[in-house]
């Protein structure tokens, strides 16, 4: 059994990658433009690992995240991530997005006033912007103000951000006054059941 490495696992978005260690979830990839891509990043950001095959709780693991993906309802707050490299502000961020149930939203400056202090929000957003382990610490659900959906540095960029609020019902975070975010624009021709590939 492999107690580190990584692995390329498909979804409805593409090929992801997952990274684990004794620890526990080291990193998570989204898909880039393709599998080689995608092996390629994470080759880039984990050049100590080898590609093989996951151990159980791995595999498990990926399973949840790729129904996830799918339109699950699963928090995935339970698995196990190595903070390792993590500073203890992202982190605090981090484990304040992974309270955030599937299908809603936050927007950056309500997870800077929980953090103590809404002039963190641009804060919120660097540290989001790094996070290593998407979408397990689930990034996407956190917006800009005015219903905008702020940034997002996978591969395709707000537009697969939008895509996945979508696929996790997220239309109600218009209640919460994000807006129109679904619009056939933002989803891209086809719209979230059509999802396959991000670009």
């Amino acid at each position: 059994m492999n107690s580190e490495g990584f692995a390329l696992f498909e979804t409805r978005y593409g090929s992801c990658g997952i990274a684990w260690g004794e620890r526990g979830i080291v990193g998570v990839q989204l898909p880039e433009a393709d599998a080689a891509a995608t092996r390629a990043r994470m080759h880039k950001r984990f050049p100590a690992l080898r590609e093989g095959a996951p151990p159980p709780d791995v595999r498990a693991a990926v399973a949840r995240i790729t129904h996830l993906l799918n339109g699950a309802i699963d928090d995935l707050s339970d698995l196990d991530l190595d903070w390792h490299g993590v500073n203890e502000f992202q982190r605090r961020v981090y484990q304040l997005a992974r309270r955030i149930p599937v299908g809603e939203t936050r927007t950056y400056g309500q997870l800077a006033s929980e953090l103590g202090d809404k002039a963190l929000a641009r804060a919120v957003g660097q540290a989001l912007g790094r996070n290593p382990f998407a979408p397990v610490v689930p990034c996407h659900r956190v917006l800009a103000a005015g219903g905008k959906p702020g940034g997002f540095s996978a591969f395709g960029g707000s537009r697969i951000k939008l895509r996945m609020l979508a696929v996790e019902g997220a239309e109600a975070a218009a209640l919460n006054g994000t807006g129109s975010l679904f619009t056939p624009e933002s989803l891209g021709q086809g719209g979230p059941a059509q999802a396959r590939s991000p670009g």
